[in-house]
């Protein structure tokens, strides 16, 4: 069983953040912070929904090369996006319509990131450990993603779409 995730991570990435909105700047340090505090992860970052195209698209992210596009409702990110609910997959080789941008990933959770009313896109962590993510977990997580989206300036998502 992995080392649960810190719950100290949604202090420290509100501290990290404080009068802060750029997107990318806050994105981008909260899939480093997120992926040098947590155990047993080999990908952790954000696709973004371009509206446009119907797709999310890769964001800011550690960890090896990612797919670029994922069509809105397909694999784990596109599933969860659509459906507005996080995603807690055990073991994504049994998840219908896996996307496996890195084979070596076998666990998942992904957490859409609502700014105001408007879905922005997805934070994705993937795990080379079956069942790496708990339901404690899975709570921490959803603290960080609210911590994060409080330090996103919501008039970003007009220049996204």
């Amino acid at each position: 069983m992995s080392e649960p995730i810190n719950s100290i991570i949604v202090e420290q990435i509100d501290a990290l953040l404080f009068n802060e909105t750029n997107l990318i700047a806050n994105l981008s340090n909260a899939s480093a912070l997120l992926y040098s505090e947590t155990k047993d992860v080999n990908w952790c970052g954000f696709y973004l929904f371009d509206s446009k195209k119907d797709e999310l698209v890769l964001g800011p992210f550690q960890g090896n090369v990612a797919c670029m596009h994922i069509k809105n409702g397909s694999g784990v990110c596109g599933t969860a996006f659509k459906e507005n609910k996080v995603l807690r997959v055990e073991n994504v080789h049994e998840f219908p319509g896996h996307i496996a941008c890195d084979s070596a990933s076998n666990s998942e959770i992904v957490l859409p990131l609502m700014v105001g009313n408007q879905l922005l896109g997805v934070l994705d962590i993937d795990s080379p450990i079956l069942n790496r993510f708990s339901e404690d977990d899975e709570a921490t997580l959803i603290k960080f993603r609210d911590a994060l989206v409080k330090h996103i300036d919501s008039s970003v998502l007009s220049a996204l779409n």
